[in-house]
């Protein structure tokens, strides 16, 4: 009997659990090896700069390094075709003849294209198949090409030999051709009605005139070759410069054209209900943020009830250090503020940021094997934002390096203002963006199949990143520095604030001075941080509940492991489990759970 590409989605609980399949078919093994191979091969060709991200883009796919994923329409398009053929072929294998881990390599892609194709549909916006900056906007404060294809060039495309360097000039004629691309699509957006709020086109709009401001010999796109090439033979600065000068800045300018359009008939609006499908819109994104099928209001009232919880436990704390009066929200603001805690608005300051990321972080990888029996290297380092991307980027975000370990990962945080930060927050910080967190995550994944280095899921990222945070807490960092306990329990409370404000934006119609002045009365956030969140919220939405959504399943699982184990519970071999079955959805992540039960029972 075949079973329907549903039920992949759904799973069968019982058969991944117990791992029924001993013996799985080698027809049916090899017919879906060779999908998830031949997948990530046409998704990779689909989006290059991925292979560049991976350093991947070498030997068979040294073609990759030459070209950008297509944002045109047509390019679109391709991305629908190859979601939607795939699905019909993961609907012709016999999944009940397959190996366990090989029918959650295909729950991943199934439910990954699934989610894509169905945003694809909406007749705007911005998609990414298996990762989780999905947007209603094509180009606004931290989604396009102005922000991605600049940092991608820096960062992740490599230079060694002259055809790397021939790629990079190539690259860069294909950045201006990716900004018409998404310029046609602002104007099909704008035709059905969807142009991004006033406040959200005007950030995009200072950011993208200082991409374009002054003479391009000077833009990063171009220094960064110029750095990268001085001992090669030929002038690829003058090449990259004629390039940037006579078809990126023009390309640029059609842009910004385009969206004083948008700007012209802009409100102040912030969420998508404004738009016709507006309330369909926004359950999709929930559901592809949190891979769950929670309403609005379940998720208005779970970051509500959670945030309660929370700062029942930091009054304890607050009271303490002498904070004893008022809500824990003004206690936290009053923290906040003292000296003792803040950092000087300076290139000082900024280095002393960095600096203590960087100690936390290598402080942690010490401390790996007190949480897990299989370790991974942890190659990460602390970079800044780059500054034509500070305004509209949030506060921090991490993620692994190469597959060969030749770039590490990052941990990149916003210094536009030393404000935003304090003593006692930076060291959660690092172990949600670093180590144990997303870049130590990440690693995992490259021991499995290329397509799961690909497909990503917000839930069990996010998810994963805050329980990162919380293996800080529970290997002892902060049992000397009651603070920095106060400034991981604040960031958990943070996430529960967007669980709140999110649904507050998208399905309960609050401005965005509405759900600002909630998030700092709150949390005690400072208003400088949580105007540039709310913003993100409204840009991304979905997105930001993720992580108490995930964070929630994992701790469930966790509490099931422990039940259903008593004395065979292992906390290094539970977190194992959660890691090495890799990134997936909520669905899935139960039944890697259950498999793990079922085989330490024996």
């Amino acid at each position: 009997m075949r079973t329907t590409r549903r039920d992949v989605l759904l799973g069968s609980s019982a058969l991944l659990a117990t791992g029924a399949v001993a013996r799985p078919a080698p027809a049916a093994e090899a017919q879906a090896k060779a999908l998830i191979d031949r997948t990530a091969e046409a998704l990779l060709a689909l989006n290059p700069e991925s292979a560049s991200s991976l350093g991947i883009d070498k030997g068979a796919r040294a073609d990759l390094k030459h070209r950008l994923a297509d944002r045109t329409p047509a390019g679109v398009a391709r991305m629908a075709a190859h979601l939607k053929a795939t699905l019909g072929e993961i609907d012709r294998i016999d999944v009940t003849a397959v190996s366990p881990e090989m029918r959650v390599h295909l729950d991943v892609i199934q439910t990954a294209y699934a989610n894509g194709l169905k945003g694809i549909g909406f007749p705007y916006g911005d998609v990414a198949v298996g990762s989780w900056r999905n947007s209603p906007y094509v180009v606004v404060q931290n989604v396009g090409a102005y922000l991605d294809v600049p940092k991608m060039l820096d960062s992740d495309h490599q230079i060694a030999t002259r055809d790397d360097a021939d790629a990079y000039c190539e690259r860069l004629q294909a950045y201006a051709g990716a900004l018409d691309g998404e310029t046609a699509r602002l104007r099909q957006a704008a035709s059905v009605g969807v142009i991004a709020p006033d406040f959200l086109l005007d950030k995009c709009l200072r950011q993208i005139r200082l991409a374009r401001k002054g003479d391009p010999a000077t833009w990063d796109v171009v220094t960064s070759i110029a750095k990268r090439t001085t001992s090669m033979p030929g002038s690829y600065a003058a090449r990259a410069t004629r390039i940037a000068a006579e078809q990126v800045a023009p390309a640029l300018d059609r842009q910004i054209a385009e969206l004083e359009k948008h700007r012209a008939r802009a409100t102040s609006d912030a969420g998508v209900w404004k738009f016709k499908d507006g309330d369909a819109y926004y359950a999709w994104a929930l559901s592809a943020g949190t891979t769950t099928t929670m309403s609005p209001d379940e998720v208005h009232a779970m970051g509500k009830e959670q945030l309660a919880a929370l700062q029942a436990e930091m009054d304890t704390i607050l009271k303490t250090l002498g904070y004893t009066q008022g809500s824990v929200g003004a206690r936290m603001r009053g923290l906040a503020t003292d000296p003792r805690f803040a950092f000087p608005d300076n290139d000082a300051g900024r280095a002393e940021i960095i600096q203590i990321l960087q100690k936390s972080v290598d402080d942690m990888r010490s401390r790996m094997p007190q949480a897990f029996h299989t370790l991974v290297p942890g190659n990460v380092e602390v970079k800044r934002i780059p500054a034509v991307e500070e305004e509209g980027a949030p506060g921090a975000y991490g993620g692994p390096g190469t597959i060969d370990g030749k770039v590490p990962g990052r941990l990149w945080v916003n210094l536009r203002s030393t404000g935003i930060w304090t003593r006692f927050s930076l060291p959660d910080l690092a172990y949600h963006e670093a180590i144990p967190g997303h870049a130590w995550q990440g690693e995992y994944t490259f021991k499995m199949p290329l397509i799961r280095s690909l497909l990503q899921f917000n839930a069990y990222s996010e998810g994963w990143a805050l329980y990162a945070e919380q293996l800080g807490d529970e290997l002892g960092v902060y049992a000397a520095n009651p603070a920095a306990k106060l400034g991981y329990l604040q960031s958990l409370g943070f996430r529960a604030c967007r669980l709140v404000v999110d649904s507050g934006l998208h399905a309960k119609r609050w401005t965005r001075e509405q759900a600002i002045r909630w998030f700092v009365e709150a949390n005690g956030s400072s208003e400088d941080e949580v105007q540039g969140e709310v913003d993100r919220y409204c840009s991304w939405p979905g997105q930001a509940c993720g992580y108490k959504v995930g964070h929630t399943a994992i701790n469930r699982l966790r509490t099931q492991a422990k039940t259903a184990l008593g004395d065979r519970f292992d906390f290094r071999a539970f977190n194992d489990a959660l890691v090495l079955g890799g990134n997936v959805p909520m669905t899935v992540l139960g039944h890697v759970i259950d498999r793990h039960i079922a085989q330490r029972k024996g």
